[in-house]
């Protein structure tokens, strides 16, 4: 078989969205657009939190990590899109592939375990307002931020060791516009069916445990709201976590349909669409969603970037 980090094959091709020259220039300035605009609000969100003391609270904290993961997000995908509309040339080494490809699944990993431990929190600060500041204290959010990237780089570690190994001999041209798992067990000479096994495998474990315990915290927590005796205190327990819900929602209904199962889904050209979704989309709506649906993030953002806004008040989750 020869060289097994590589084989014969040293750079791939990635196809991207081909079409006319006019719908190619609209779509550069789209994704153009979505990548500058999600760079603005999440660095934006980050130096609000940090400039804010009554936002230093694990609330915030894991909010600032989620927007420093979606900046990191897009940076991996993005510009090599926006190159190749520029250059008409996708073409990418062997290893500047399985290098994107490393941290595309160490990111989306982390995300999943953040956004589960960001339901957890809530499930504290709704569940045992009173003992919360025990329950959660910052060293606490500190590790367990730690631990969500920590999980993440490790699984995206244990994938590429097994996908590095395959042998490619040839075609080379991925129809898809970043490296992803799905494209390049379709291209591989060797027997792929090991690393399928392990990538199901630590899907089953990144994706779904997570969501398991994300359904487990959001079904205490409604059980816990539906307790409070009045409509304005059930209002406002809830409006603590519907920006979170949100983003839950958004994130694994398009992570479920298409990276669950990846060779199935690379047979339709609806894998593209649907990665453009959880890659491009939802790191833009994500800290629009924020800011929209939580008061204190509004009120820090408008005071220490438009200084216009009376200080938000401390007050506990």
């Amino acid at each position: 078989m020869g060289n097994l980090s590589g084989g014969h094959v040293e750079e791939f091709v990635l196809v991207g969205f081909p079409t006319s020259p006019p719908l190619q220039l609209l779509l550069f300035v789209f994704f153009l657009a979505i990548y500058l605009l999600t760079l603005l609000e999440n660095v934006l969100i980050i130096s609000t939190i940090r400039l804010t003391p009554s936002l230093h609270r694990p609330m915030y904290f894991f909010l600032g990590h989620l927007s420093f993961l979606e900046l990191w997000y897009i940076n991996v995908t993005i510009p090599r899109l926006l190159g190749a509309f520029l250059t008409q040339d996708g073409r990418v080494s062997y290893v500047g592939c399985m290098t994107q490809l490393y941290f595309f699944i160490a990111l989306a990993c982390t995300e999943c375990v953040l956004l589960a431990v960001m339901a957890y929190d809530r499930y504290l600060a709704i569940c045992d307002p009173l003992r919360y500041p025990s329950l959660m204290p910052s060293s606490l959010a500190t590790r367990l931020a730690a631990a969500s990237w920590g999980s993440g780089f490790f699984s995206s570690m244990m994938k590429l060791l097994f996908i590095s190994r395959l042998y490619y001999c040839g075609p080379n041209v991925i129809n898809h516009f970043f490296c992803d798992i799905s494209p390049l067990l379709n291209l591989t000479c060797s027997d792929k069916e090991q690393a399928e096994l392990v990538d199901f495998l630590l899907a089953l474990v990144m994706i779904l445990l997570p969501l398991v315990a994300v359904i487990s915290s959001y079904a205490a927590i409604i059980a816990a709201i539906l307790r409070i005796p009045t409509a304005q205190g059930r209002h406002r327990a809830f409006s603590t976590c519907t920006s979170h819900l949100a983003v839950v929602v958004i994130y694994y209904s398009s992570t479920l349909f298409t990276y669950a199962r990846p060779r199935a889904m690379y047979t339709f050209n609806y894998n593209k669409v649907i990665s453009v979704l959880y890659t491009v989309i939802v790191p833009f709506l994500n800290p629009a969603i924020y800011c929209l649906r939580n008061k204190e993030v509004k009120e820090a953002f408008q005071k220490s970037v438009l200084g216009r806004c009376p200080y938000p008040r401390d007050v506990p989750d």
